[in-house]
């Protein structure tokens, strides 16, 4: 006789990598000034800043979760008594597996355009002098995102009661098989691949720019050139494999109550059997916000009170370029079976029993089994200000995804 109650339950988890803020250094406050020089004086001054910074962020995960369960309670023997009840009553097989997978985050927060103020002035300067500036200010900032997931989840699950055997007993006493529940509930979650990227945010306006050539004197030639760049790139790359291959066996048939002698009664009860399987795939999620302005904030150029036959020019070149790339590629295979879930196959046979009352009888649980599966991904966001919701997840994630990395570290469990 077993009166043993078995429940079994399987957690695994993989954590989430995460990188955050990034602050480029900012061009302090710039004044190049050619002044006071004399006539027939040749004044340069080259001026070339530039302002690189390069985010990359990049995670492999391979994470293979390889569970099996077996739970039994069957597998009873009351055969040839001779005298009063004969009973076999087997209780429930639980096997709950639960599979979480939470991995590869990358959020990057990046300042630009943190320009202070420029001037350029040539001032004063003396008869028939050339005077030049050549300004070349670059700003770039680059941020690169990957992630590479690589998961295979394999759960077996085996439930099993049944398999009693009450045979060939005599007496006047009852002859019972009660078979208790067969269980088999599985959950298995997989998030994976999510890039935040914000360029920009709150005090990114840049300094100003004033470009001056006033009061110098007769047949002078005065230039000032600048250049200014800028230029702002932004990659996220995600691949996702997820192999979910889960397989439930729930079963509590399969009792025999054959060839008993006597006035009891021959019953088999068998209890329910039931399978509940959720799986859940949450892979390749790609969110960038920009918001960076220009270089320079006000831009400011005079040319004044310079003498007869002097030649002036001033030419600035502003050129802003932005590229944003983002590529999701998933390969997501589920496979679910849930082959037995059985509450038949019980035999009450050739039984002898005296009285009316005395039938032989077999009542069989229910049978049910719940299969959920759902698969979410390959979503890209791009926009300053922009709202970006990550869909509905059965479990334990919900990512509202704000941008904040104190959130979404509280929103992965790290």
């Amino acid at each position: 006789m077993d009166n043993t109650k078995q429940k079994i339950g399987v957690a695994i988890a993989t954590g989430a990598l995460l990188l955050n803020a990034f602050a480029p250094l900012a061009f302090a406050e710039t004044t190049i000034t050619i002044n006071g020089n004399g006539t027939n004086s040749n004044n340069d001054a080259n001026v070339n800043l530039n302002q690189t910074t390069n985010v990359t962020q990049d995670n492999d995960a391979y994470v293979n979760n390889d569970v099996e369960v077996n739970a039994d309670t069957g597998d009873n023997d009351a055969n040839s008594n001779t005298g009063g009840d004969v009973s076999i009553t087997t209780g429930d097989a639980e096997g709950n597996v639960n599979v979480t997978n939470s991995l590869n985050a990358n959020s990057a927060n990046v300042d630009c355009c943190q320009t202070g103020d420029t001037t350029v002035k040539i001032s004063g300067n003396g008869d028939n002098s050339d005077n030049n500036v050549n300004l070349d200010l670059t700003n770039k900032v680059k941020v690169k995102q990957y992630n590479d997931a690589y998961v295979n989840n394999w759960v077996d699950v085996n439930s099993d009661t049944g398999d009693n055997n009450a045979n060939s007993n005599t007496g006047d006493g009852n002859v019972s098989i009660t078979t208790g529940n067969a269980k088999g509930n599985v959950s298995l979650s997989t998030a994976a691949n999510f890039n935040s990227a914000m360029v920009g945010g709150s005090g990114n306006g840049g300094g100003s720019l004033s470009l001056w050539i006033t009061d110098n004197g007769v047949n002078t030639d005065n230039d000032i050139d600048a250049d200014l760049n800028s230029k702002l790139k932004i990659r996220q790359d995600n691949d996702a494999y997820v192999n979910n291959d889960v397989e439930v066996n729930a079963d509590t048939g399969d009792n025999d109550a054959n060839s008993n002698t006597g006035d009891g009664d021959v019953t088999i009860d068998t209890g329910n059997a039931s399978s509940d399987v959720e799986v859940d795939t949450m892979v390749n999620f790609n969110h960038a916000e920009t918001d960076c302005g220009c270089l320079f904030g006000d831009l400011t150029v005079k040319v004044d009170g310079n003498g007869d036959n002097s030649d002036n020019n001033v030419n600035v070149d502003v050129n802003s370029d932005l590229n944003v790339n983002q590529d999701n590629y998933a390969d997501v295979d589920n496979e679910v079976e849930v082959e037995d879930v059985e509450t038949g196959d019980n035999n009450a046979n050739s039984n002898t029993a005296g009285g009316d009352d005395s039938d032989p009888s077999i009542t069989t649980g229910d049978a049910e089994s719940n299969v959920d599966v759902s698969t979410s991904g390959n979503v890209n966001s791009f926009g300053s200000g922009s709202d970006f919701d990550f869909p509905d997840f059965d479990f334990d994630f919900d990512f509202n995804f704000n941008f904040d990395l104190s959130d979404l570290l509280d929103a992965l469990g790290l």
